[in-house]
């Protein structure tokens, strides 16, 4: 069966991709840009992104995903892209110097499947570490360490980011809904 992911993130599209091939699920890539609704929840953001993509799409898959930093009260959250665009790792470490580093990353995953659109959500818990490190990945990887594990997401290999990570969870949901409407198989 096939799904549509809309990005412009090349690397969510292999991570999409990835994630959902145990499931029997071909991804193809739309890149395109889709708004990004300022709003303070993940779930309207993906609702909105979804919403942007023509009904001539019957299946279509989104997400949108969020860093939430426990020392500065969520932020950047939702607006994570931008602030990385913007700042990049520098003022993110510094605003921390002295504040707590817990951190979680959090995915939500829209699918319109037909008529129907559901929801899917991922979150891993964790801590900023002091400095970037790693090559892998995009985004805020080089700064994030899961709970559990000394590296960075980017010090990672993709499977093994895959294995825990937000986007992981919320995919691997999404996969075993898709595969529950057309019976094939995939991972039990």
């Amino acid at each position: 069966m096939d799904v549509t992911f809309v990005s412009t993130n090349r690397g969510k599209f292999r991570e999409v991709a990835d994630l959902l091939a145990p499931y029997g699920v071909n991804v193809r890539w739309s890149r395109r840009a889709l708004p990004e609704l300022q709003a303070d929840r993940l779930e309207t953001v993906a609702r909105a992104k979804l919403a942007a993509v023509p009904a001539s799409l019957p299946r279509v898959l989104v997400e949108d995903s969020g860093l939430f930093l426990d020392g500065l009260g969520g932020f950047p959250g939702v607006y994570s892209a931008p602030i990385h665009a913007l700042w990049g790792f520098g003022p993110i470490l510094e605003l921390l110097a002295r504040r707590p580093r817990g951190a979680a990353f959090r995915t939500v995953a829209a699918l319109r499947w037909g008529r129907t659109t559901r929801l899917f959500h991922g979150e891993v818990r964790g801590r900023i570490a002091r400095r970037p490190r790693g090559h892998h990945g995009f985004g805020f990887d080089p700064i994030f360490i899961p709970e559990g594990e000394s590296r960075t997401f980017a010090q990672m290999t993709a499977e093994e980011k895959d294995a825990i990570s937000h986007r992981g969870q919320a995919l691997r949901r999404a996969g075993a809904w898709m595969r529950g409407r057309t019976g094939s198989a995939g991972p039990a």
